[in-house]
């Protein structure tokens, strides 16, 4: 048996995130290129009449709207470019100390690493929120009380997943679980 468990664990670069940010960006684009038609009286979209556009109040907004939307999705494409979110949660028995590492985005604290030792785990404690927003989550509970998660945010686990994971991670560990 390894001494040493390590959980990935998938940052921005999801499906969804690729999906969402194409979604606004195109979305964000014809708005613009609407405001900027109705501006020049010009059609800029081939397959689109917009004449009966008035710049003011209409143009305006959508043009608005058209950069408010591009300006999310270049936002969106910043944190896939930079992975925000990613990282890994190192169980390591031979050191005794637990690494957990997340990357966020530039700057001086772009790098997330926190070290805590195996002695000062209490316990493994599961958090189950169902309804409109759905929260499953797997956190290590500290002695003095604090609670430090250790999935990732995005699609909620079924139960049966976070079930197991949070089993094989305290009988790695050695600890008991809170939250069943």
């Amino acid at each position: 048996m390894s001494n040493i468990k390590i959980d990935t664990i998938v940052g921005s670069r999801r499906f969804s995130n690729y999906w969402w940010a194409t979604i606004i960006f195109f979305g964000g684009l014809s708005f613009f290129l609407v405001g900027v038609s109705s501006y020049m009286q010009k059609k800029l979209i081939p397959f689109a009449d917009f004449n009966n556009l008035t710049f003011l109040p209409q143009g305006v907004i959508m043009t608005f709207y058209g950069m408010t939307g591009v300006l999310i999705s270049i936002f969106l494409w910043l944190t896939i470019l930079w992975n925000v979110g990613s990282g890994y949660n190192e169980f390591n028995h031979e050191n005794g100390l637990i690494t957990i590492f997340r990357k966020g985005f530039p700057g001086k604290n772009r790098l997330l690493k926190l070290e805590y030792s195996i002695k000062d785990i209490q316990s493994i404690k599961i958090s189950i929120n169902d309804g409109l927003t759905p929260k499953r989550e797997i956190y290590l509970k500290m002695k003095d009380l604090r609670e430090i998660p250790l999935t990732s945010i995005g699609q909620p686990l079924m139960l049966s997943e976070i079930e197991e994971k949070a089993s094989s991670l305290a009988k790695f560990l050695g600890i008991s679980i809170e939250g069943l």
